[in-house]
């Protein structure tokens, strides 16, 4: 039954023919179970048969390799939640700085609004008349 299992994985993890590449995972039986190898990571899992199901866990190595990147992660999260517990949200721009954005935002808009009525065949509009876009 175990190899029927094997078998049946290794089936479902070939690729179908006509198609040139390899098997992300090779499968490998063992006395514990079976060894599954990611070829495009590296990673190793042992998988073991719980109830008909094939159940995989990675193997020791890249568990405490995960645990270290999810500590530095977590360290990094700390750190820009810290960083940002000292920002004040209800700070508004000053006049200035609103002035300019509002600028930069009619220049973008008017550039744009070119780029549409070149590809729509649409004229510009006459001074004096709204713009219907």
């Amino acid at each position: 039954m175990k190899t029927a299992i094997v078998l049946g994985a290794m089936a479902l993890l070939t690729p179908l023919p006509g198609l040139a590449q390899e098997p992300r995972f090779t499968l490998q039986e063992t006395d514990g179970g079976v060894v599954r190898l990611d070829r495009q990571t590296g990673a190793m899992s042992l998988c073991t048969r719980d109830g008909g199901n094939l159940v995989c866990r990675m193997a020791a190595d890249e568990r405490a390799a995960y645990e270290e990147e999810l500590a530095r992660v977590e360290k990094r999260v700390a750190a820009l939640e810290e960083r940002v517990s000292h920002m004040r949200p209800d700070t508004l721009p000053d006049d200035a700085e609103f002035e300019r954005s509002l600028s930069l935002m009619e220049r973008f808009m008017r550039s744009f609004m070119g780029i549409v009525r070149d590809f729509t065949g649409e004229p510009e509009a006459k001074p004096g008349q709204p713009n219907r876009t």
